[in-house]
């Protein structure tokens, strides 16, 4: 299923080969589609890379601006990023227009050049587009390659992406004990990045404009995307499973940065429409409030309230949570009630409980704990009141099992639950236990009102009848009733007037007040008020029908009729 294996620990940069006389930093060719490949970095990058090293921003996020689409690129060693960095930026523009690097990948975005008359102005205010020092001055460059947190994304594509951290992050996973043959890899990142984010690209905005060239927003590799490509080779291998983005089992990381959590509250000011509070959620500033305000702002609005380029940071994001979950698990089959005096659901009136346990809950115990799963979710096909037995076949149910640890279950453990259920109690039983998809329940939900349910009721009369009195029950088909909503249910249904349809009946005589009655009945037919008419609300009733007073004393389900679950040769 999966297997532990170490981690892949980084390859070390190789050292500059000599070619002509002069250094170049190639290595042989064994080697250097692993490691030391910056991509097409060319001289329309220079000003981008001089620009973000001189303000602060970390080797990863410097290659999302360039637009390197280069997976593999982005998986280098952090230090062997900024020395490529550094060496990129000293060497001269050669011919060829490309600083021996050779690609690794084709990138996947790119700069999009637009040629204009004339850059864009500054925009200089409160802390807008600020005077950045030359690259060329001495030693600047070399100074602003120390390793310090990123100014644009916090240190998420620097300290999170080093071998401690996925570590960390794996252990979590093995002690939670969870089932997987894969896994998807999601991050929930702190919601100033966005504003950050639209900091740094102002400001290689108007640095690509005084070049007479553009960049557009959506041409810059996400910092999701770019952290995904650093990590999930490193979850892969030290988990043994691949990622896989349609995997049930999934790896979250959430990340905070509350130093800078207050960035984003100018944007409720400008625009307020975009932060409307919510029942679920803890704060207005949610990513996708502050990514709508991000596109409303005008540029000049933005630079009033925010540093451009942004400032750095004194400390790193924190990993809040590191969570896992599974996709919930189905498991459908049928059970049989024989008890009287047991609800289908637990029966709690006012906070009180009113009996003791319940048939999802002498189902379910036994599944939460062999799946070990955090909750569930109890369906089924109709429902019965708590003195009404199901006999037969049973009844269709199925159950959604919420975050298991354990999923994978053979045809005979699946058998082997099933008994252990069975002889857990005497009241209920189940049958045609069996795994099933989400898709699959929705047969069980299909076509409810046409659906046929055979009952048994007995039932009791004021005045003496004989055999004769009640046999032309027996020649009536398709009755048709209007059943306004029962005075019993009145409280959790709304009240309509529903018309249902009795298909037919059989008579079984017992003595001068009592005889049983079998009915097959659409479905959702209120079997008990059309015995004794629940005060004139169903029309018409037994009562009616033998100009008597009627009332039902036993009430048994004999068949629901849907052919799902399939049937198992238990």
């Amino acid at each position: 299923m999966r297997s532990a294996s170490p981690l892949r620990k980084p390859v070390p940069a190789p050292l500059a080969a000599r070619e002509g006389g002069r250094a170049r930093p190639c290595v042989d060719r064994g080697a250097q589609r692993e490691l030391s490949s910056m991509s097409s970095l060319t001289e329309k990058d220079r000003p981008i890379v001089q620009l973000l090293l001189n303000t602060g921003t970390c080797p990863r996020c410097i290659l999302r601006f360039c637009c390197v689409g280069s997976q593999t690129l982005y998986r280098h060693p952090y230090k062997d990023l900024m020395k490529n960095l550094k060496e990129f930026l000293k060497k001269n523009q050669e011919k060829e227009d490309t600083v021996c690097f050779d690609v690794v990948d084709p990138p996947c975005k790119r700069i999009r050049l637009e040629h204009t008359e004339e850059g864009p102005d500054d925009m200089n205010h409160n802390g807008g587009l600020q005077q950045i020092p030359s690259v060329n001055d001495e030693n600047t460059a070399v100074e602003n390659l120390a390793v310090k947190v990123c100014n644009v994304c916090l240190g998420v594509l620097q300290e999170f992406c080093e071998v401690d951290f996925v570590k960390k992050v794996c252990q979590k996973v093995n002690s939670a004990d969870y089932q997987f043959t894969s896994f998807v890899f999601s991050v929930s990142l702190p919601p100033q990045l966005s504003v950050r984010e639209r900091a740094a690209w102002l400001l290689v905005k108007q640095e690509m404009g005084n070049l007479g060239l553009s960049l557009a927003k959506d041409d810059i590799v996400q910092l999701k995307e770019a952290y995904k490509w650093i990590i999930h080779p490193q979850l892969s291998e030290e988990l043994g499973v691949p990622a896989d983005g349609k995997s049930l089992f999934e790896v979250s990381v959430v990340f905070a940065h509350p130093e800078t959590d207050e960035e984003c509250h100018f944007l409720a000011t400008a625009c307020p429409d975009c932060f409307k509070p919510a029942k679920n959620k803890q704060s207005v500033f949610t990513r996708m409030a502050v990514i709508k305000a991000l596109e409303k702002i005008k540029e000049e609005d933005f630079l009033k309230h925010f540093p451009c380029p942004p400032s750095s940071p004194k400390n790193l994001c924190v990993a809040l949570e590191i969570q896992c979950n599974n996709g919930a698990v189905f498991v459908a089959g049928r059970y049989n009630k024989y008890s009287r005096n047991l609800p289908q659901t637990p029966w709690i009136i006012d906070g009180e409980r009113k009996l003791e346990s319940s048939v999802e809950e002498l189902i379910s115990e036994h599944l939460m704990a062999e799946f070990k799963a955090d909750s569930f979710n109890f369906s089924s096909s109709g429902r019965e009141d708590v003195d009404v037995r199901t006999l037969g076949n049973g009844r269709p149910f199925a159950i959604e099992l919420v975050n298991p640890r354990r999923i994978h279950f053979t045809a005979e453990e699946m058998k082997g639950l099933q008994q252990t259920i069975n002889n857990s109690s005497d009241k209920i039983q189940v049958r045609d236990l069996q795994l099933v998809t989400r898709e699959a329940i929705g047969r069980m939900k299909e076509g409810e009102e046409e659906k046929t349910k055979t009952y048994s009721a007995l039932i009791w009369t004021d005045k003496a009848i004989q055999k004769e009195d009640i046999a032309f029950l027996d020649d009536i088909k398709e009755l048709k009733l209007d059943q306004k909503t029962p005075l019993r249910v009145l409280h959790r249904r709304p009240l309509a007037v529903r018309c249902r349809i009795i298909h037919t009946m059989k008579s079984e005589y017992i003595d001068e007040h009592h005889f049983r009655l079998h009915l097959k009945t659409q479905a959702g037919t209120y079997i008990k008020e059309f015995v004794h008419g629940d005060f004139g609300r169903t029309k018409p009733n037994i009562g009616s029908l033998l100009n008597r007073t009627a009332d039902i004393l036993e009430l048994d389900v004999e068949s629901v009729d849907v052919d799902w679950p399939p049937t198992l040769d238990n």
